[in-house]
């Protein structure tokens, strides 16, 4: 939706303009909306979710080994606290699997006594010590050199994708909107009546009385574009993933964490909520904040690293290969300002906590907006959408009836699905926003077999259409199930 390049008050004045629609972004703009205020949400890339917050690990943390008295902790556990006391009505999952923070060494064993203290200092007051012994009772398909673990019940997985979408697409049901393909190049506070912002697009000219920039790998850019004061810089740090085929999520039934180093918290071994088992990320600091590649022999390294903790997993072909981006900076906490007097706040550093701490940011964004900005009527109470299930652990559309068929086989995506998607409240900006959106090509054979019939019913929906070769893909389509 192109933005008006002579914005008229009633349909594009703003009173928050959000920079950024990955998981921060979408939730922000879910609690402004909330609050009653017109909010506008402006994305660089063709559908929400384009930069770091398309490849995370998806575990809803408790915040056990945040820093202490951190406001990273602070807004994890309120995050997650709002989480689960709104997923009913979004009819987002949660799949209880628990962690566990696996020492296999006997310097690492040393260390499980202050992570479990650090645990119950932050309030996770769960977290307990398990012998070696308890830890094989439980899984005894553990790899040899186990020497006790830490046991976090509540680290639990979810699908990271339709939670931002639900955000945002309650956000636009009280009136939010989203503006796409749409790039933030220069910004100017005072240049309107009241002290509004006049910020300059690719799409045109939009007027906010306040921005709140939750740009995450470009956060540090759109400051210094906005005049802000500049108090961090990015320093994009790619993660590989490895994503094995279904067969093996009965060898991992919760999530195997490493015990942390100074740098990084290491690669996981983690069920995910679609029926998989996902091992990553590594940490790997690089200057490009768009291209995140996978190289063959880091993945081999990440498959090796799967086997020595589940034998059983050497065996299991691999479903997928990615990479993605986090936002960090030169320090390991979030990066957070709000600068009143410019009408400006700045969500900036959110690394990998992020998915956990979106709903506790945003409420954090409504509290320092209220330092410096007016009060907002409450709107009248909407019912939010409720998100399409695309997670194992419950009933799919195609177990029912009147569902159009499977499109796609691997993954069982149907397409009553893929239509719904198609039209819904936030429709895919792309082809890999419907993935996001469906699981459609995300399985073993990566879309091999139903690429043809995605990309005709997609024709004339995206930029960037769906590429299936030489095949004819209405042909195929009409030969679809």
């Amino acid at each position: 939706m192109p933005i008006d390049p002579s914005p008229r008050p009633e349909d594009g004045h703003f009173d928050i303009a959000v920079i950024g629609a990955g998981v921060v972004g979408c939730a922000v703009a879910r609690a402004f909306a909330r609050e009653g205020a017109r909010v506008a949400v402006i994305e660089r890339g063709p559908d929400i979710l384009s930069g770091a917050s398309r490849a995370n690990s998806a575990i809803l943390h408790t915040g056990f080994d945040a820093p202490a008295d951190s406001l990273e902790l602070e807004l994890v556990k309120e995050g997650r606290a709002e989480y689960l006391a709104i997923r009913d009505g979004l009819n987002l999952p949660l799949v209880e699997t628990g962690a566990l923070v696996c020492a296999w060494s006997v310097a690492e064993a040393a260390r499980l006594e202050d992570i479990a203290a650090a645990a119950h200092a932050n309030g996770i007051d769960d977290v307990r010590l398990l012998a070696a012994e308890e830890v094989r009772r439980r899984l005894p398909g553990l790899g040899p050199g186990l020497c006790g673990a830490v046991e976090v019940p509540g680290e639990n997985v979810i699908d990271p994708w339709s939670a931002p979408l639900g955000y945002l697409g309650e956000a636009i049901g009280l009136g939010a909107r989203l503006f796409r393909d749409c790039e933030v190049i220069a910004g100017e506070f005072g240049a309107g009546p009241g002290g509004f912002w006049e910020l300059r697009t690719s799409r045109g000219r939009l007027h906010a009385a306040a921005v709140v920039n939750a740009a995450g790998l470009y956060g540090d850019r759109v400051d210094a574009c906005l005049g802000l004061p500049c108090s961090f810089t990015i320093r994009p740090r790619k993660g590989q993933f490895v994503v094995l085929d279904k067969a093996a999520r009965r060898h991992v039934p919760t999530i195997l964490l490493p015990v942390p180093t100074e740098i990084t918290k290491g690669v996981v071994v983690c069920p995910t909520a679609f029926g998989n088992v996902l091992v990553g990320p590594t940490a790997e600091e690089q200057e490009d904040r768009t291209r995140a590649s996978v190289e063959r022999t880091i993945l081999q390294g990440l498959l090796d690293h799967a086997a020595r903790i589940v034998p059983a997993l050497a065996e299991m072909p691999v479903t997928a290969v990615y990479a993605g981006l986090r936002p960090a900076t030169e320090a390991k906490q979030y990066r957070v300002a709000c600068h009143a007097g410019q009408g400006a706040i700045t969500l900036g550093g959110i690394r990998s906590t992020g998915l956990s701490a979106a709903l506790g940011l945003a409420r954090h964004a409504v509290r320092l907006h209220a330092r410096f900005g007016g009060g907002f009527v409450a709107p009248a109470a909407v019912a939010p959408p409720r998100m399409p299930n695309l997670c194992e652990d419950r009933p799919r559309p195609w177990q029912g009836a009147h569902h159009g068929g499977i499109v796609c086989h691997c993954e069982l995506v149907t397409r009553g699905e893929i239509e719904a998607a198609l039209a819904g409240p936030v429709p895919p900006g792309d082809f890999a926003g419907l993935r996001r959106r469906t699981r459609a090509g995300m399985g073993r054979c990566q879309g091999f077999h139903c690429n043809a019939t995605l990309a005709a019913m997609t024709r004339g929906r995206f930029a960037t259409p769906l590429a299936v070769g030489p095949t004819d893909a209405e042909t195929i389509a009409e030969d679809a199930p």
